[in-house]
């Protein structure tokens, strides 16, 4: 992999300044001038630039350093030992706990939850979700809640929240940021979400998919909605979307997992290990566990992300080949240098 530093660019005209990115794809020449490609936090964009004088090559260790800095930058609390940040960390997820079965009592309306990916966020409300569901599956009982993944349009969403728009219904939208970045997705969730005491929904448009599916123009929500992403609403730069998430949150309850630095990743790899769960399913012995947290923590900015799901990644590689398991994580699991 190749990386970049932007002397003087922007994006969406945002100004940058000296900052490292993975490159993509070297200067380019567009209508409206020239530009590189890169990677921003797993984004994909172009920063405009002046010309060849404004982008250099630069080093591997030039950007982990940037990293290192920005890490620090963000936690602008001194730092605590790991023990104590471990806690915390703790304590965030079972804040969403808490939340999450809120949802299914139908104690709040919305939820938000924000986070870096792979670090349990899911499976922490689709836990809480089928426990709320236990005793309804034991008397054959319809599910009152739908985890949607993937991609949604504005008349897929309208249909979904009129089929879970019962109270005590619950609809979980996971990684589905199509509804979160579309105008017309917005404005139906801020209607079905809205603080007042009737919260109707209309469609005012032909459509066959809900002549067909008897749906109607218009209904009551009385239902929750979970949005899981890995999207920080705050950072978005589109002042359009900005206004339309500014009123989606003060809807919802948001929480951020505040995992934003390597070391809370790496911590909260390491919490969920002592807890037993993380490599509960493989037959290791308690060294062998150790030897993959500290082949993680040591080799973390080589790795294509840092997760729990990468963590079980290495450990499925430690069952295949108890010798070799470190060149196959290099192989499979490590950016290209």
């Amino acid at each position: 992999m190749s990386y970049v530093l932007v002397k003087k660019g922007s994006y969406r005209n945002q100004e940058i300044k000296n900052k490292v990115y993975p490159l993509i794809k070297g200067l380019c020449h567009g209508a409206n001038g020239k530009f590189v490609t890169v990677n921003s936090d797993g984004n994909k964009i172009r920063v405009k630039v002046a010309g060849r004088q404004d982008v250099e090559k630069v080093s591997e260790t030039l950007y982990n350093r940037q990293q290192v800095n920005e890490q620090e930058l963000i936690a602008e609390k001194p730092r605590v030992d790991d023990a104590t940040r471990i806690k915390e960390i703790g304590e965030r997820f079972e804040i969403l706990d808490d939340m999450t079965k809120a949802l299914v009592r139908g104690d709040i309306r919305s939820l938000i939850v924000t986070g870096p990916p792979g670090v349990g966020k899911s499976y922490g409300v689709e836990e809480q979700l089928n426990k709320g569901s236990l005793f309804g599956d034991m008397a054959g009982q319809k599910r009152r809640f739908e985890v949607v993944k993937g991609a949604m349009t504005a008349l897929g969403l309208y249909a979904k929240l009129y089929q879970y728009s019962a109270k005590g219904d619950v609809v979980v939208f996971d990684d589905c940021d199509s509804v979160l970045l579309d105008d017309l997705s917005l404005n139906l969730l801020k209607a079905a979400l809205d603080s007042g005491k009737k919260r109707m929904i209309y469609w005012n448009a032909e459509s066959n998919k809900l002549r067909a599916e008897g749906i109607p123009d218009s209904f009551e929500f009385k239902g929750s909605a979970c949005f899981i992403t890995n999207i920080k609403f705050e950072n978005v730069r589109s002042k359009k979307l900005q206004d339309h998430l500014e009123a989606l949150m003060s809807r919802s309850h948001y929480l951020d997992l505040t995992l934003d630095t390597m070391r809370d990743k790496i911590l909260r790899i390491k919490q969920i290990a002592q807890n037993g769960v993380l490599f509960s399913d493989y037959d290791f012995s308690e060294q062998s566990k150790q030897e993959i947290l500290d082949f993680i923590e040591e080799n973390c900015n080589k790795f294509r992300e840092v997760s729990l799901r990468m963590a079980l990644k290495v450990a499925d590689l430690m069952k295949i080949s108890a010798n070799n398991w470190k060149a196959l994580a290099q192989s499979t699991c490590m950016k290209r240098l």
